[in-house]
């Protein structure tokens, strides 16, 4: 055992008892003790540690200490350590931590075991920090020492420190070069951990690795591929592991396949309308490189056409040896690809991006690819100029009256099980109830060549020919019409049956429609169906016919076909000789070839028809923004004029009410005075004149009453159901002017969009609450002879004080009596008029509120619309502002969609040297 090793196991004292095995190593030591101490120098230090030792191995802590406490000799920085373990094994952590970190020693073994015991003790007193420090400082300094680098991961992993742990792993796989290190950290990567780390923190990793073992190489990268591609980081892993991968030297035939779907699944997400290209710009020329170098087999054909499609569209963005390489390769290599599910899929996710970013729903276009996949039916389109025969025609082999006049819409008549009728748009696919609809449909004159007709019906020549008829307007000789209305849909043909009249002579309108044809669709044959030949009673006369049109189609269409079709031949011979012809000219040589081509084609001009909608979009958006600012504009004009027209109603109601309520008030003035002076006549000289103020009181209130409820609140009730009435109409000259309002802003949103109903109820509360308060009126009794003032007074007085004296009642009865003829009675004018009206009070008060509540409706309506059209300004000027300053938001998803067209047409129609059709 060497001596390092001792003095780690505190073993040194096996030294001394070599030769005597068999006695204990106390008594050994001992005696060794004594003999040294007779000695005139004596050297006593290696003796005492060894003792020390074996007091530490019997757990005699304190004499292992006392031991330690006195060696001066090499030994000593051991011996503070063994001493620092006693204090450890004791318990006293905080001494034993004092004297592990005093111990200063140049010699690596000693400090890395003072490392790790202190290290044990940081945890143990639960310094953790501190723990963490002293193991990274050990690992850094003598990271060969025996399992230091084993404990470590065991703590790091123990505490879930994830990031000291994957430092140790990357640090470690990096100096060992040992598969064991890679293999930890790939179980790091796994569990989700390394996500916080760039990603070029394993680059130089990685690098060792590759050279190590590339098959490993490939399952670390996948793994943190797999791990990055949710984060932030992700498009920094992708710009990290390329660059990498530049630098490295692959060899396909090393078999990268995770690393070639990963790149295909990268590539492919980032070309599906979802990023813009200055994002894409600088991270997909590498990506395509680093696929192209390493793609495997199944994906060689598709990484070439990917690097050719992205240099057509960016050239010079990828190098000129790269995209030679991608020639080369796909002109040799062969490709498994399921060319219409691929095909189909980038169809899909145009159409989904189109949806999602309010592009519309694309039906029409979707319904046209989905007749292209239907492999078992032929689709041939019937073109002719107005009046040529073509509805006939198609109503005598299917055997109905299926069309009753001129074709307004195109229409597929295709054989199935049972009737069912729709009408595809671009917004919608809706369901026609039956043939009477469908009539109605085909007279209509607007809009019609905006929607398709299908018609699917049992119907026996299509089902026997396996054929779809696809009937079109009658041409008109104009060149944008018949281009652009008419032949549009020409790409979903498979032939072209083109139908003349036996009477018209071929003429140049019919040279100029088969020019625009072969231009706009110059793979599809076409072929040509003489009608109306029952016209021509002559036979000479309709062979000769026959042949000239032959002739004159045949030099300039050698391969077209013609039939001569009559509605008096026999029916049965006439569908079967139609049925040979028609077979005769189905298009079937290398049909899923040309439908492919077809596909391509309806996504191409879909692409285009997109960027045209995005600046259709802009144009919709800034003409938007302007009408709403219009209506805007007339909505708060209308805010306006109804507040005004509001305070005038209610002005004008007041004061109505108001001048009933003050011509009352004068009648009862006038009247008052008058019919309480006449209540002089009540007083004679016989009177009793001690209490005569009482009993005139008393007759004075009497006739107040009878006064007030039989004639003044009959006229005022009167008054007031005629103020009721004029309110009435005056509330109907305002309706019927928001009845006007309501016409305008209606005509303009083309909808009937607003109601400005005004509450009518209120005039019939109004007549329930002066019903009310009209029906009775009950005077209280009114202080008018009994108050005090000083005329009252004395006449009270004097009455009491002479009443009894027949002598002073003349002079009495000439008093009162001229008291009650000449006073003016305004105190009880007031009374009076405050007992009257005050039942109306609330009521007059609420007159207001009440008009309010009348013009409440068509005030929120109108405000509601007013916040409306500046939401609808907002909303669309926002999304203005975003499309005047991002371009690039419509732009880069259809180019980038444009770049999977180019690949697509690179690994299909080029290979298969196929035309393509633009």
């Amino acid at each position: 055992m060497t001596l390092e090793k001792q003095l780690k196991q505190k073993k040194y004292y096996e030294m001394f008892i070599n030769e005597h095995e068999n006695i204990h190593p106390i008594r050994v030591l001992g005696e060794a003790f004594q003999e040294e101490a007779q000695k005139d120098m004596p050297d006593l230090s290696h003796i005492r540690f060894a003792q020390g030792e074996v007091y530490f191995h019997h757990k005699d802590f304190e004499t292992a200490i006392f031991k330690w406490g006195n060696i001066a000799n090499e030994l000593e920085q051991w011996a503070k350590k063994n001493t620092a373990d006693a204090y450890y094994e004791l318990g006293m952590l905080s001494t034993a931590e004092d004297i592990y970190s005093g111990i200063e020693t140049d010699d690596l073994t000693l400090t890395t075991e003072v490392a790790l015991q202190l290290f044990s003790l940081y945890i143990e007193r639960g310094k953790l920090e501190a723990a963490i420090a002293i193991i990274k400082k050990t690992i850094n300094s003598n990271p060969d020492y025996p399992n230091v680098t084993e404990i470590a991961r065991a703590f790091f992993e123990e505490q879930h420190d994830w990031n000291n742990a994957i430092e140790l792993a990357v640090n470690e796989a990096k100096r060992t070069e040992t598969l064991e290190w890679f293999e930890v950290l790939h179980n790091y990567v796994e569990k989700g951990v390394t996500k916080n780390f760039a990603p070029s923190y394993f680059s130089q990793a990685l690098i060792v690795l590759f050279n190590l073992d590339k098959k490993g190489f490939e399952q670390l990268v996948s793994s943190l591929w797999n791990s990055y591609r949710s984060e932030e980081s992700y498009f920094s892993w992708l710009r990290e592991i390329n660059h990498l991968l530049l630098n490295l030297e692959l060899n396909r035939n090393d078999d990268y396949d995770e690393l070639s779907k990963h790149h295909k699944e990268a590539y492919f997400s980032f070309i599906d309308g979802r990023y813009f290209i200055k994002t894409l710009q600088e991270l997909i020329p590498d990506l395509l490189t680093n696929w192209l170098r390493l793609a495997d087999k199944a994906n060689t054909v598709l990484a070439a056409a990917s690097v050719l499609s992205w240099n057509e569209l960016f050239p010079a963005s990828i190098s000129q040896s790269i995209v030679s390489e991608a020639e080369n390769l796909i002109s040799i290599t062969e490709s498994d690809m399921d060319e219409l599910e691929e095909c189909l899929s980038l169809f899909d996710s145009i159409l989904k991006w189109a949806y999602t970013h309010e592009m519309g729903a694309n039906n029409r276009v979707k319904w046209l690819a989905g007749q292209l996949v239907d492999f078992q039916t032929q689709h041939i389109l019937v073109a002719g100029f107005k009046g040529s025969g073509k509805s006939s025609f198609i109503n005598t082999i299917l055997g109905d009256e299926l069309q009753v006049g001129p074709t307004s819409s195109v229409v597929m008549f295709k054989a199935a099980e049972e009737l069912t009728i729709s009408e595809i748009t671009d917004r919608e696919i809706s369901n026609l109830s039956g043939l009477e609809e469908f009539q109605e449909k085909m007279d209509r004159k607007r809009n019609a060549l905006e929607s398709i007709i299908e018609l699917k019906s049992p119907m026996s020549f299509l089902e026997e020919n396996k054929v779809a008829f696809l009937d079109t307007p009658g041409l008109t000789g104009s060149l944008h019409y018949d281009r652009y209305e008419v032949l549009k849909n020409l790409q979903v043909a498979d032939t072209i049956l083109f139908v003349v009249d036996a009477n018209a002579s071929f003429a140049d309108k019919e040279w100029t429609a088969l020019g625009q044809i072969q231009e706009i669709a110059p793979d599809i044959p076409v072929h040509f169906l003489i009608s109306k030949m029952e016209t021509i009673d002559n036979e000479q006369e309709a062979l000769k016919i026959y042949d000239d049109i032959k002739a004159m189609v045949n030099s300039y269409l050698p391969d077209a076909k013609v039939f001569a079709f009559s509605t008096k031949y026999e029916r049965n011979q006439q569908l079967n000789e139609l049925k040979g012809f028609i077979q005769s000219i189905k298009n079937t040589r290398n049909l899923a070839d040309k439908r492919l081509a077809k596909l391509l084609y309806f996504i191409r001009t879909t692409i285009s028809s997109l960027l045209q909608k995005r600046i259709d979009v802009e144009n919709q958006l800034i003409e938007s923004v302007r009408w709403n600012e219009d209506m805007l504009m007339k909505l708060n004009g209308a805010v306006n004029q109804l507040s005004d027209t509001e305070v005038q109603r209610a002005k004008a109601v007041m004061k109505s009410y108001r001048a009933i309520k003050e011509s009352i008030e004068t009648d009862i003035a006038v009247a008052v005075p008058r019919m309480l002076q006449e209540c002089s006549s009540f007083i004679t000289e016989d009177s009793d004149f001690s209490k005569i103020h009482l009993d005139l009181n008393d007759e004075m209130n009497k006739r107040l009453q009878d006064y007030l409820e039989q004639k003044v609140m009959p006229k005022y009730y009167s008054k007031l159901q005629e103020w009721i009435e004029r309110s009435h109409g005056e509330f109907n000259e305002s309706q019927e002017f928001l009845v006007e309002m309501r016409d305008g802003f209606n005509q303009m949103y083309g909808e009937e969009r607003m109601e400005l109903a005004c509450d009518f109820r209120v005039l019939d509360d109004w007549r329930r609450d002066t019903d009310r308060m009209t029906t009775r009126f009950q005077l209280e009794t009114v202080n008018i002879l009994l108050r005090r003032t000083p005329s009252q007074f004395l006449l009270k007085s004097a009455g009491k004080l002479f009443g009894a004296l027949s002598q002073n009642k003349t002079m009495l009865f000439n008093k009162y009596k001229s008291f009650i003829e000449n006073e003016d009675y305004s105190e009880a004018i007031s009374a009076v008029n405050k007992q009257f009206f005050q039942p109306f009070e609330l009521f007059e008060k609420s007159l207001e509120r009440d008009v309010t509540i009348f013009f409440k409706g068509p005030k929120a309506i109108l405000n509601r619309s007013v916040d409306e059209a500046r939401t609808e300004i907002e909303k669309n000027q926002e999304m203005l502002n975003k499309m005047n300053e991002n371009p690039e938001m419509f732009r880069d998803p259809l180019t980038l969609f444009e770049v999977r067209l180019r690949q697509f047409e690179w690994m299909t129609v080029a290979g298969k040297g196929m035309q393509t059709i633009y």
